[in-house]
């Protein structure tokens, strides 16, 4: 009898055995872990609007969700409305590896930027790299600048603290300073500030540019936090817009599939990186897209629910769940709640 390399790999390495012979619900495509979350890990979440969905779903069943910035000044109504609780920290969206690695610089290298703050339309101002997070806006720049030095001392306690980093990677597609090389979760002009061509440009991140922000990242984290303990995953929300001449549809297999393996590179170079694939169970052609809303880009209740049954079988080891932190479960979201700052792009046009 012959021999060949695939006589003895595993069922789950088989498309007819994986997927094709196995109910959708029972799908599950997580063969391995590098580690599990206990109830007392302080678990930190930051990315694209699909990153909320896994600290909603973790607050609700007692996990200890880390939040440094909790708006505890304000009542438990006023919290989410103004940025509180959406994520660890009040940063709002942070679409993009670039996001995020300056968002590290600034809070531990004193990184600067030469847009701090946008006017808008009605007079008030908003911190430009996240105009988002307070609906009234801010007085003066210098009150953003106030803000900002309060959130950055909530962000640097979440990375030097958390014991688990959740991100999820949510798109390639940014805006730039020319002055500073600065990037904005939106357009100028789309939620405050105005276009001006000599000042701001477009980039598509490629792949190049999406590892190096993220190993430069991940390498400052565990400088910080020696013990930390990273988990990346993929958004599966397309984009709600492009800005280069070709289909949305095109452009958002492009960011993804950057993305996702941007993602595995750093699972390949980094021990104590993990990838879970909530993009795989949401995308896979196995679902027929029923996990997707009428619009084919709102994601299901039904599928984040498959997501956290996978979640929880294989990173969740569960003792004696605590109690929630008094006003937590009030102030945590669920999947109608999602805040989404992509979705201002869609509302310029109206």
């Amino acid at each position: 009898m012959t021999n060949n390399p695939y006589r003895n790999v595993g069922s789950h390495q088989f498309w007819r055995t994986a997927v094709t012979g196995v109910e959708r619900f029972r799908y599950d495509p997580v063969t391995a872990t590098r580690f599990t979350i206990s109830p007392g890990d302080r678990i930190a979440t930051g990315g694209s609007c699909f990153a909320q969905h896994i600290s909603n779903r973790l607050s609700k069943i007692g996990f200890n969700y880390f939040i440094t910035e909790a708006g505890c000044h304000l009542s438990v109504d006023q919290r989410r409305p103004k940025g509180y609780g959406v994520f660890s920290c009040r940063y709002g969206n942070i679409y993009t590896s670039r996001q995020l690695l300056q968002l590290f610089q600034e809070c531990f290298e004193g990184r600067e930027h030469a847009e701090a703050a946008w006017l808008r339309a009605d007079g008030r101002y908003v911190d430009a790299l996240r105009p988002q997070i307070d609906p009234d806006g801010f007085a003066s720049i210098q009150a953003v600048r106030d803000e900002r030095r309060v959130h950055l001392d909530a962000v640097r306690r979440m990375f030097t603290e958390c014991d688990v980093f959740v991100f999820t990677l949510g798109l390639t597609e940014t805006w730039r300073s020319l002055a500073d090389g600065t990037v904005y979760p939106l357009a100028p002009g789309v939620s405050g500030g105005s276009f001006d061509e000599s000042l701001h440009a477009f980039v598509n991140l490629d792949i190049h540019d999406v590892l190096s922000d993220l190993n430069t990242f991940l390498a400052g984290l565990k400088r910080v936090n020696p013990s930390v303990r990273v988990l990346l995953t993929v958004s599966p929300v397309p984009l709600i817009a492009t800005y280069e001449n070709r289909n949305v549809l095109v452009a958002t297999s492009y960011s993804k599939s950057v993305l996702r393996v941007a993602a595995d590179m750093a699972y390949r170079t980094f021990d104590w990186v993990d990838y879970f694939p909530s993009y795989e169970i949401i995308t896979g052609s196995y679902t027929n897209s029923v996990y997707y809303e009428d619009d084919y880009r709102g994601i299901r209740d039904t599928g984040v629910d498959h997501v956290m049954r996978c979640f929880l079988r294989h990173y969740a080891n569960i003792g004696a769940i605590p109690a929630l932190p008094a006003g937590l479960e009030q102030n945590a979201g669920g999947a109608n709640d999602i805040v989404c700052d992509e979705e201002a792009i869609d509302q310029v046009r109206i």
